[in-house]
């Protein structure tokens, strides 16, 4: 069975994909079934540059940087998107970045936010707590 917000990838194609609204089958693409992805955060050699951060700043308020040393950005290795996720998972704010971006996401709403989520395109599924 799935959950809200779980992020399932095709291992053949890589489609990504976010669960809206759960159900009890199975989550198939290219005639296998998808891989649920488990988040990684601080307990890795690469925590430093992939953990998402919340930073308060003076000009800009409240963001979410992609690791306490600002995530590379390269047409090779780069932080695809970065979402934020609300206490009881009902409220979510995902913005896409491309190799050319800084892996900044300021946060307008903060609507209870409890957790953000980062995707690079090497090294995977990211996750830091505010």
């Amino acid at each position: 069975m799935t959950e809200r917000l779980d992020l399932y990838k095709c291992n053949v194609c890589g489609n990504l994909v976010e669960v809206i609204l759960p159900g009890v089958g199975e989550l198939v693409c290219c005639g296998q079934q998808m891989e649920l992805l488990q988040a990684h955060t601080n307990d890795s050699e690469h925590a430093e540059k992939h953990v998402p951060v919340f930073v308060t700043t003076d000009e800009n308020g409240e963001q979410v940087r992609i690791g306490s040393t600002l995530h590379p950005m390269s047409d090779e290795h780069y932080i695809q998107f970065i979402e934020t996720i609300s206490d009881g998972k009902n409220h979510v704010d995902l913005q896409y970045y491309s190799p050319q971006d800084l892996p900044i996401m300021l946060l307008k709403d903060k609507l209870g936010i409890e957790k953000a989520r980062a995707y690079c395109n090497i090294h995977g599924l990211w996750e830091g707590n505010k």
